[in-house]
């Protein structure tokens, strides 16, 4: 007899599922059961947060849903956190948990991991949360969760299923794939709409965001049809490889890309939501929007918020900027014109770039060309949010916008190895926020996940630190106990090393790249960053 927790895990199997992150409770262990007749492999956290963390890093790089399979009661809130992040990023997760009998739910007789109402608690961090009360439901809810991830603004999606129903009988239920929807596509009359006002732009430009991942050879052909500079957020970095002529890179909130967003005649906006962190980091005010705003979102309810555009196409990044290109036949705009403003708005950004800080991640991608980087909340992510660009897209990501969380780096970075385990993968964290994950140095060690840890240490919260001298505030709570972070590194089995140079840094991370096991690289700010920047 397979039960409801078997079948689960052999449809997760069908729907290309190849890694689950989880940490197995008394409530769980049926969902385990089946684990052993699948291809799937399990990676094993020390905290909920962390498997939640990992899920996220893992979809950031691959692009398919990172999945975690978690305990009732306290392993949810544990994992609240990184729901949070990755529902504020638009990141696909599904989190399948356990949850106590049907017979006992809303009871409170005081059960093991009991909540009053569980699912409420998920559903403010998650696109849906669903109970599960009986297995003939599963493919149907599974099929739900997976439209979103496929075919909707992805997030993390919960489903939790009560101890009776997981080992409920399931020989029945039939195990193939729905058909599941593609992404919507655009409207004609809005694609002719957009392709009126782009053809008449002498001025254009196209704003990034990380909805538009799946759709960059679409919008470099765009790009170069209209000679329109190309601005990013952070999580589009890459899209548009840094190297091209009209690539700007930088960020929104940049005194010079804001001033662009208000001379240009045409902005064509795709999968960004104009959100505060990432185009107006510096508190200046609501960006303005000069010109005409086209905007692309595969979130209908998205198209309305933060800005107004003129023309709103809701449509998969990708199937819309074919569609304007191939009906954009003759342009107005001066394409040589384009590329020289692009090239003096990156001017503008590198100009005013922080010098030890460029040093330092040049130090980084001199050593590891192809490097992917998953940043934490820390002085030299701040940095890269403006000044950092990739010539790929999903080779760098941060926690610092957003939900902007602490603690991400290290799973999430030990989840994206998992993704791409031929790319060499750093963790950049500082030293306070390493200190809530630090645990999952161990999952990789175990997991033999020969990720990079670079920690960032400024002896305390640094930037919490500078708002309070700012503001003529009592230090409190930020000069904290610094630990032997290089003592804690080999007491959890990594590789470890302190150095204090950019020429010992490109050292360390050539031989660490060429290791079967993770390295744990402290850095002590003060020898490559004078003072607060």
């Amino acid at each position: 007899m397979a039960t409801c927790g078997e079948v689960l895990v052999k449809i997760l199997e069908n729907y290309g599922v190849d890694t689950v992150f989880g940490i197995p409770g008394v409530h769980t262990v049926e969902l385990y059961r089946g684990l052993p007749d699948t291809h799937i492999k399990h990676i094993t956290p020390r905290h909920e947060q962390g498997a939640g963390f990992m899920a996220d890093g893992y979809a950031r790089v691959s692009g398919k849903p990172g999945v975690c399979l978690i305990i009732t009661g306290p392993g949810m809130t544990n994992i609240a956190t990184a729901m949070g992040q990755a529902l504020a990023d638009s990141i696909p997760m599904l989190v399948i948990s356990s949850v106590n009998r049907t017979y006992e739910l809303g009871m409170g007789e005081g059960r093991l991991h009991e909540m009053p109402n569980q699912r409420n608690v998920m559903s403010g961090v998650s696109v849906f949360s669903h109970t599960l009360l009986r297995a003939d439901e599963l493919p149907k809810v599974l099929a739900r969760a997976f439209t979103v991830f496929n075919s909707e603004r992805p997030g993390p999606v919960h489903i939790e299923i009560p101890i009776d129903v997981i080992t409920s009988p399931a020989d029945h239920i039939d195990q193939t794939l729905f058909d599941l929807p593609e992404p919507p596509a655009p409207a004609p009359r809005s694609v002719a709409r957009a392709v009126a006002l782009l053809a008449k732009a002498q001025r254009p430009l196209i704003a990034l965001g990380g909805g538009a991942a799946n759709a960059g050879p679409e919008i470099i052909a765009l790009a170069e049809k209209l000679g329109a500079p190309v601005v990013n957020t952070v999580n589009a970095k890459g899209i548009v490889p840094y190297s091209h002529p009209l690539a700007v890179g930088g960020s929104g909130s940049w005194e010079a890309i804001r001033k662009e967003f208000s001379e240009a005649d045409v902005v064509l906006a795709v999968g960004t939501e104009f959100g505060e962190t990432d185009y107006d980091f510096f508190f200046l005010g609501d960006i303005t929007i000069g010109g005409a705003l086209i905007r692309v979102d595969i979130d209908a309810s998205q198209l309305t918020r933060n800005v107004k555009a003129q023309v709103a196409i809701l449509s998969d990044a990708k199937f819309a900027v074919e569609a304007i290109n191939s009906q954009l036949l003759e342009v107005a705009a001066d394409k040589a014109a384009g590329v020289a403003r692009a090239a003096a708005l990156k001017e503008a950004v590198f100009s005013v770039r922080n010098e030890q800080y460029a040093a330092f991640f040049d130090t980084v991608r001199d050593a590891l060309p192809e490097v992917v980087i998953a940043g934490d909340s820390t002085q030299p992510t701040y940095y890269a949010w403006v000044s950092y660009e990739t010539e790929h897209a999903r080779r760098y990501f941060h926690s610092a916008s957003g939900f902007g969380t602490l603690g991400y780096g290290i799973p999430a970075a030990i989840g994206a190895k998992l993704a791409k385990p031929e790319l060499p993968v750093v963790a950049l964290i500082g030293d306070g926020a390493s200190q809530f994950t630090i645990g999952e140095l161990a999952s990789a060690v175990e997991a033999e996940v020969p990720v990079i840890f670079l920690i960032w240490n400024n002896n305390g919260y640094g930037e919490i630190k500078r708002f309070m001298e700012d503001g003529n505030i009592e230090q409190i709570g930020v000069n904290i106990y610094t630990p032997d972070f290089i003592g804690i590194g080999k007491a959890f089995g990594c590789e470890t090393r302190q150095v204090n140079s950019h020429a010992e840094l490109h050292e360390e991370l050539v031989a660490a790249n060429q290791r079967n096991k993770p390295t744990l690289i402290e850095l002590p700010q003060a020898q490559f960053v004078d003072g607060y920047a």
